[in-house]
C-alpha cells in the first residue's frame, strides 16, 4: 500500500511539473509575441519567417513560372522593409538576390521565351527593395518599430478623448459634446478640457481650436490640452485666460496660436461668466423668450502677444435655458461669414426646443457642417427644468 501511494505521488509530481513547465512555455511565448508587436522584442521572428518565404517562392518559380512569376520576390522585400531592422534587411535583400540569380540561371535568358527572369524584373525588386530600406532607416532614425508606431497613435487619441470627458454634473443639469475632425481624421485641432472646481459647486469648461487641422493639429492640441488641464483649478478663473496665452507664447511655434473660450458656471444659482480669446461667441437660448441672444466676450488671439487682457461676459441660465458653444469650423467657410454660419445653426437649433436637446450635438453638426473640411466642436450645456428632471 506504502509503494502505491509512492507511485501516486510520483506519478502526481511528474504531472505538476509537467503541467507547470507547459504554462512557463505558454506565457513564454505570449510574452515574446506581445513584446514583438509592442515593437519591444528582436525581430528575428521576421526575419526567419522571410527567410524561409525566398526558398519556397523560387522553388514555385522554377516549378511554374507561369503562376508563380519571379517578381514574386517583391513580397518578402515588402514585407521585410515593414518588419525589419535596416541591418536584418540587408541580409534578406542578399538571400533574395541570390534567389533570383538562381532563378535567371535555372529558367535560361529571357530572350529565349516568356516567364524569365527580364531587365524589368530585376527593376521592379531593385526598386521595392530600395523603398523599404528607406522606411526601415526612417524607423530606425525616428526610433518607433512600426508595430509601436500605431499603438502610440492610437493611445494619444485615447489621451485626448479621455482628456476632453466633461465631468458629471447635478440632475438639473445636462451637458453634451460632439468633436468631428477634418477629413475623417482620428485627430483634431478642437478639444475641450473641464472641471469641478469650488468643491464642485462650480463647472470649468474649456473650448479650444488650434490653428490648422486634423494631424497638422493634433500633436500641439494634444499638448495643450495637457498643459490647459493642468492649469483649470489651479488658478482663479480670470487668470486662467492670461496664463494660457503665457504658456503658448513660450513654445514659439511658427503656427501657434489659437482660439479659446473659458466659461465659469456656478451650478447652484445657474450664474456664469464667459473669457474669449478671438473664439466665435456663445449662444443662450432663453426658455422665456424662446430667442438665441449671443454672448460675445473681449480677447485677442493666444498666443499673439504678451500682456493680453481678457475681459468677460456675465449671464445666467435659467431653468429651461441653453447655452451652446462651438468652434468656427461649425459656422464659418469659404463661402459663408460667420453671421450666416450662427443663423444657420440657431435655426437647426430651434427644432430641438420642443423636444429636449439630448443627442442634439452630433445631429447639429451633420445637419449645419456635414461636409466642412475643418474641425468642428460643438459644446451644449442645459439647464432642465423640473418637468424634463423628473422624467430623467
Amino acid at each position: 500500500m506504502a509503494a502505491g501511494r509512492g507511485r501516486r505521488a510520483a506519478g502526481e509530481t511528474f504531472t505538476a511539473r509537467w503541467k507547470m513547465q507547459w504554462h512557463r512555455a505558454r506565457v513564454g511565448v505570449r510574452r515574446a509575441a506581445v513584446d514583438y508587436f509592442r515593437g519591444d522584442g528582436s525581430d528575428w521572428i521576421a526575419l526567419a519567417g522571410l527567410f524561409l518565404t525566398i526558398p519556397l517562392i523560387a522553388s514555385l518559380t522554377l516549378a511554374d513560372p507561369v503562376w508563380c512569376s519571379p517578381a514574386a520576390l517583391v513580397l518578402p522585400i515588402v514585407a521585410g522593409g515593414l518588419l525589419l531592422r535596416p541591418a536584418s534587411l540587408l541580409g534578406l535583400y542578399a538571400a533574395a538576390a541570390t534567389a533570383l540569380i538562381v532563378e535567371s540561371v535555372r529558367l535560361g535568358p529571357y530572350t529565349q521565351g516568356s516567364s524569365r527572369v527580364t531587365p524589368g524584373v530585376v527593376l521592379v525588386v531593385a526598386a521595392c527593395g530600395f523603398v523599404g530600406l528607406l522606411i526601415a532607416q526612417f524607423r530606425s532614425r525616428v526610433g518607433v518599430p512600426w508595430r509601436r508606431g500605431g499603438t502610440m497613435l492610437f493611445d494619444l487619441r485615447e489621451r485626448i478623448r479621455v482628456q476632453s470627458k466633461l465631468p458629471r454634473l447635478p440632475r438639473s443639469w445636462h451637458h453634451e459634446m460632439a468633436l468631428r475632425p477634418a477629413g475623417g481624421q482620428s485627430f483634431s485641432g478642437d478639444f475641450v478640457v473641464a472641471a469641478r472646481t469650488g468643491g464642485g459647486r462650480t463647472l470649468e469648461v474649456v473650448l479650444t481650436d488650434v490653428s490648422g487641422k486634423g494631424m497638422d493639429a493634433g500633436s500641439r492640441a494634444l499638448l495643450l490640452s495637457g498643459a490647459f488641464g493642468g492649469l483649470l483649478g489651479s488658478l482663479p478663473p480670470h487668470a486662467f485666460l492670461p496664463a494660457a496665452n503665457g504658456y503658448l507664447l513660450r513654445q514659439e511655434w511658427e503656427e501657434g496660436f489659437a482660439t479659446s473660450i473659458h466659461l465659469v458656471l456656478d451650478l447652484d444659482s445657474g450664474d456664469y461668466e464667459l473669457y474669449s480669446a478671438g473664439h466665435p461667441p456663445g449662444l443662450q437660448l432663453s426658455a422665456g423668450s424662446g430667442r438665441w441672444e449671443e454672448k460675445a466676450a473681449e480677447g485677442p488671439l493666444l498666443g499673439v502677444y504678451d500682456g493680453a487682457q481678457f475681459d468677460p461676459v456675465k449671464g445666467s441660465l435659467r431653468p429651461g435655458d441653453v447655452l451652446m458653444l462651438f468652434t468656427d469650423g461649425l459656422v464659418e467657410t469659404s463661402d459663408r461669414d460667420i453671421v450666416e454660419g450662427i443663423d444657420r445653426l440657431t435655426g437647426e437649433a430651434d427644432r430641438y426646443v420642443t423636444g429636449g436637446f439630448h443627442g442634439a450635438a452630433w445631429h447639429l453638426i451633420e445637419a449645419v457642417a456635414k461636409d466642412v473640411n475643418d474641425d468642428r466642436a460643438l459644446l451644449l450645456i442645459c439647464r432642465e427644468g423640473p418637468t424634463a428632471t423628473a422624467v430623467r
